[in-house]
């Protein structure tokens, strides 16, 4: 169970330095969209959050 929550805590940080690095801002507004709105299970949220991705990925 320890090892699990290290694991995932470590992912969690390097996913969100890659966006940080990659992306700026709104991908880190993005990320926590998605995972608020995944967890909350709120669509508004999450297909915000996916709007963002999109807006990204087609300026990138």
């Amino acid at each position: 169970m320890v090892v699990f929550q290290l694991l995932s805590a470590v992912a969690i940080l390097a996913v969100d330095q890659l966006f940080q690095t990659r992306y700026g801002a709104l991908g880190i507004l993005c990320l926590i969209l998605v995972g608020a709105g995944f967890r909350a299970r709120n669509t508004a949220c999450l297909s915000l959050g996916a709007l963002v991705f999109v807006l990204l990925m087609v300026q990138a």
